[in-house]
């Protein structure tokens, strides 16, 4: 939604031409945009990094919050995702798909457990066949761990997490990036530096480690739901033996 994408435009009348039935907006909620989207019956999640930007997007006429917690791919909060849910929750009982190093079905059964209704997922699907990513992008994400991804503003003037070889491929020295200026943010030609965010610089999450191949996007669908099936039966498990355990030694 920033004033520098040139896209916009062209990007809101594609998602009306289609009648997009869910809109995901960031970097600056538009009450213009979710009224359009409102018209075509569609709904709109937006992308927020603190309670502040919240209670902004929601008061615009957002259905939704995405809250892109410290270790989400791409621009992302500082905020553990426990801090921030907890913050939303206390006045806000809409929607919420939480973002943020979130890359295997037992991280979907604990964003519900936090009081999320959805998991965001993105940095795992870049690393599918599908994805129309470069096939370096897929390798490294593979290949990599979380302890491979530096937060910086840099590249666009928003905080952001990217994959430490990219920089190191753009010439740059990733332990000692400079400090970009806010008010300088461009996200019309992809950033603010000669090599660009997305192109160049891969944006990508934390939660990379578990990402250990290159499936179909169906492949990684059905990995996903089988774990959260096996994460359930685990914590349901847990949970008996917790409570028998309670009640043994309370007998005693």
């Amino acid at each position: 939604m920033h004033r520098t994408n040139n896209r916009l435009e062209a990007d809101v009348e594609l998602c009306a031409k289609y009648k997009a039935p869910v809109v995901i907006t960031s970097l600056g909620a538009r009450e213009d945009v979710n009224a359009a989207v409102h018209g075509w019956g569609g709904i709109v999640l937006h992308d927020v990094i603190s309670n502040l930007f919240a209670h902004k997007a929601i008061d615009k006429g957002a259905d939704g919050l995405i809250p892109v917690a410290a270790g989400a791919g791409g621009h992302a909060s500082r905020l553990s995702p426990f801090a921030m849910i907890q913050e939303l929750r206390e006045w806000f009982d809409g929607p919420i798909a939480l973002s943020g190093a979130i890359a295997n079905g037992a991280a979907v059964l604990a964003a519900q457990a936090m009081g999320a209704d959805l998991a965001y997922i993105g940095s795992a699907f870049i690393a599918t066949r599908e994805a129309n990513a470069l096939p370096g992008y897929k390798e490294m994400i593979v290949e990599r761990g979380g302890e491979d991804i530096v937060y910086t503003n840099l590249f666009t003037g928003v905080h952001g997490n990217y994959l430490r070889p990219s920089i190191e491929r753009a010439g740059l020295d990733p332990d000692n990036l400079p400090q970009a200026d806010p008010s300088k943010m461009n996200f019309g030609s992809g950033g603010n530096q000669e090599a660009k965010a997305w192109r160049d610089i891969w944006g990508c999450g934390q939660g990379i480690g578990a990402v250990k191949s290159i499936p179909g996007a169906g492949e990684l669908v059905a990995r996903l739901a089988a774990e959260y099936e096996a994460a359930k039966a685990a914590l349901a498990a847990k949970t008996a033996f917790t409570a028998g355990a309670a009640l043994a030694f309370a007998a005693e």
